[in-house]
């Protein structure tokens, strides 16, 4: 499917598809605000399917109530017309699954952020009554070492598509949960299968119940206990416990977020390199005249290269008396807003410039009409000064003091041009100056 009305979604501009699978094409778009997004525009065998759309429209507008800091949040959603589509907010990243077979396994710190990251999004998924169904490493977006998780609640109305055939399960194979495989309805505790497995992929670099025809992996989920060779030992039990049988014998996911923060520290020792400690002072020797032998044993005493004599029998460094720091994973609200504030930055020197060049263009203006059009000059001063008294009152009420004052230097700024230039230039020169700031505000424009 080629993009739909030339490019143009709803108010929603597409610029280049990012991937697509069975249930619809994903788009990197811009809404209305300039603002990146992603937009999964549906197959048309599924947009022509009444109920897959009806299930939708009422995942929808739960998944709209979902949010977290691992989330990518839906935004809109428009499900009728030729083409719908359902819009989320756009993560810039790699999927798990990318990152995975380009490095290898995760490990230390990285991983146990990972595993709280995605154990945090299954939680705020579940809190808002949705349930993801196809958590797996390709619905995982890694951006600055932080998991997001994207497609959540969509497989449930890819149940009902036309897709699928009757009494077909829709998910990946290794994933899937024993009971979803044997024909239950998929709850809360496959997603916790799904993670369980999820990470012991990322941890290891292998399937935790083999690779091969979807029908034989699926055996191995129901039949065969789950392979956690080289997923490291502070994560094996609970990856174990999440990957039983038996669903409701799993943790759910608000405990596997409290016992990743009990585990932390622990995690965050053994990545964290040995503290030196200083040479534990020894005994003076007994002052030795034949040069012989220091130690019981007869053999010489092993010798620092500062000069300190350290014995084999001294104590060891661990008793050092340091404290162990506890390590938290990083939050990704700092980076929101961090991103937040940017925007806002931006915003702001695009506004400056605005006031700069309509100021400096309806200097000209008024100053090359001044001689022939004194009203016309006079108009525009005044429209001009209204203009930025109006933004100027806007400042005050959003209390930013360097608005008020960009404002109001620009409204002096314009009066001033208008007395200097209409003085000193004639009004053919100064109609060839307005030209040419015209042409700078049309390029700042197509640049903004």
């Amino acid at each position: 499917m080629g993009s739909p009305n030339g490019g143009q979604l709803g108010p929603y501009r597409l610029l280049s598809q990012l991937g697509a699978g069975g249930f619809g094409e994903v788009h990197l778009a811009l809404d209305t605000e300039g603002r990146t997004v992603a937009v999964k525009v549906l197959h048309p065998h599924v947009a022509a399917d009444s109920l897959a759309l009806t299930r939708l429209a009422r995942e929808v507008e739960t998944m709209r109530r979902v949010r977290g800091p691992h989330i990518a949040e839906v935004l809109d959603a428009s499900l009728s017309g030729q083409y719908p589509y359902i819009v989320t907010r756009y993560v810039q990243g790699r999927p798990l699954s990318s990152v995975l077979a380009s490095h290898g396994p995760i490990q230390g710190e990285d991983l146990l952020r990972l595993a709280r990251g995605l154990a945090e999004a299954l939680e705020s998924i579940h809190r808002a009554g949705v349930v993801h169904r196809d958590l797996k490493p390709a619905n995982v977006i890694l951006a600055d070492h932080e998991p997001f998780v994207i497609d959540f609640g969509i497989a449930c109305a890819q149940d009902a598509a036309s897709v699928t055939a009757s009494g077909a399960v829709v998910g990946t194979p290794g994933y899937l949960s024993p009971e979803v495989l044997e024909g239950a309805e998929a709850g809360p505790e496959a997603d916790v299968f799904a993670w369980a497995a999820t990470l012991a992929f990322a941890a290891s670099g292998r399937q935790p119940y083999g690779s091969g025809p979807p029908a034989a992996v699926a055996y191995r989920v129901v039949h065969h206990e789950p392979d956690l060779s080289g997923v490291p030992d502070w994560l094996a039990p609970l990856l174990r416990e999440c990957l039983q049988d038996d669903p409701g014998c799993r943790p759910v996911a608000a405990e596997l977020v409290a016992r990743l923060d009990s585990i932390a520290p622990s995690v965050a020792a053994a990545a964290a390199p040995p503290v030196p400690s200083p040479p534990v002072p020894l005994p003076a020797a007994p002052v030795r005249h034949d040069r012989g032998p220091d130690r019981r044993d007869g053999r010489p005493p092993h010798r620092h290269h500062e000069g300190h004599v350290r014995d084999r029998d001294a104590v060891p460094t661990a008793i050092t008396g340091e404290a162990t720091r506890e390590w938290k994973p990083r939050r990704v609200h700092n980076r929101l807003r961090s991103v937040e504030e940017a925007r806002a930055r931006h915003r702001e020197r695009l506004r400056r410039r605005w006031v700069i060049g309509a100021g400096v263009f309806a200097g000209l203006v008024a100053a090359a009409s001044s001689q022939y059009l004194p009203e016309v000059s006079l108009l525009i001063l005044v429209l001009y000064g209204l203009g930025v008294l109006i933004d100027a009152g806007f400042g005050l009420l959003a209390k930013s003091r360097t608005r008020v004052l960009v404002d109001l230097a620009g409204g002096a700024g314009v009066v001033a041009l208008w007395a200097v230039l209409s003085s000193v230039f004639s009004p053919l020169t100064l109609l060839l100056a307005v030209g040419g700031v015209l042409f700078l505000l049309t390029i700042i424009a197509l640049a903004s």
